[in-house]
């Protein structure tokens, strides 16, 4: 026993000591501006203060911030919820969508910046325990395959894996499919975004046993007008999940002047 706990002893100096001089080497850069930092997989203090994480009062429904409890509704749903409820039961995510959440998620996104998806997953888990905790299993937003030979990830998997990884729930990452390739959405109206996602997504055939009758965690990077959440929240219900609900890295924030009575990005 003795020798057992001496040779742990002894990788684990190893592995310190590696580390060590690889930050010697390679000192841990900022994983937002990349300047050089103390801790690897961090951010600098600059990028600290320009992430926003959400915390309370949100909206129950869709996770998006609000300024005081006195916009929720009776059920802690913001007005456009109680209005216009999406398909899924509760949604989180970690950061308002502006300039310091953006820089991490496009760096993640489009500059192969894959460990950012561990910076994500831990306030990720911070704005979602509660969902969680109640969570069977975790669902990735899916790419069509295309894009997935062009990217050669899908983000929205590194970051289900991430969560998984330190949440104990596992991951299904195949669990849902596009069938047809769509646009790309950025800049695209809601009404925009709902005709591009009608039939878009599908609950793969060989993963119907193990979604049916599960309580589903949706995973994405960005939650906008909830086109995307919306089709993926649909199959997954239809193919018999229990629940669906919904966690991202980062959630947009609607203007003050959006009229509440329209659904999400449908104003003049």
């Amino acid at each position: 026993m003795e020798l057992m706990i001496g040779r742990a002893g002894l990788r684990r100096g190893a592995a310190r000591f590696g580390r060590f001089v690889l930050d010697l080497v390679l000192p841990p850069t900022c994983s937002a501006c990349g300047t050089e930092v103390d801790q690897p997989h961090s951010l600098c203090p600059d990028c600290f203060m320009r992430v926003h994480p959400i915390g309370l009062p949100r909206c129950d429904q869709c996770g998006v911030p609000l300024l005081s409890d006195c916009h929720l509704g009776f059920d802690a749903r913001c007005v456009r919820c109680e209005r216009h409820p999406p398909p899924w039961s509760k949604g989180r995510a970690a950061y308002v969508y502006d300039e310091g959440s953006r820089d991490l998620i496009l760096a993640l996104k489009y500059a192969d910046r894959t460990e950012n998806a561990g910076v994500l997953a831990r306030q990720m888990i911070r704005a979602g325990g509660d969902i969680l905790e109640a969570a069977d299993i975790l669902v990735p937003v899916p790419v069509h395959w295309r894009r997935l030979i062009q990217r050669r990830y899908n983000q929205a998997a590194l970051l289900a894996r991430a969560v998984g990884s330190l949440s104990g729930v596992a991951v299904l990452v195949d669990g849902l499919k596009r069938p047809h390739a769509t646009s790309r959405l950025a800049g695209f109206s809601a009404e925009e975004r709902a005709k591009e996602m009608l039939d878009a997504i599908e609950v793969k055939a060989s993963r119907l046993e193990r979604i049916r009758g599960r309580h589903v965690v949706l995973v994405d990077d960005i939650l906008t007008t909830g086109a995307t959440a919306k089709a993926c929240s649909v199959a997954l219900l239809e193919a018999g999940a229990a629940s669906v609900a919904v966690l991202a890295a980062a959630r947009t924030v609607p203007l003050e002047s959006e009229d509440a009575d329209l659904p999400e990005g449908m104003e003049e």
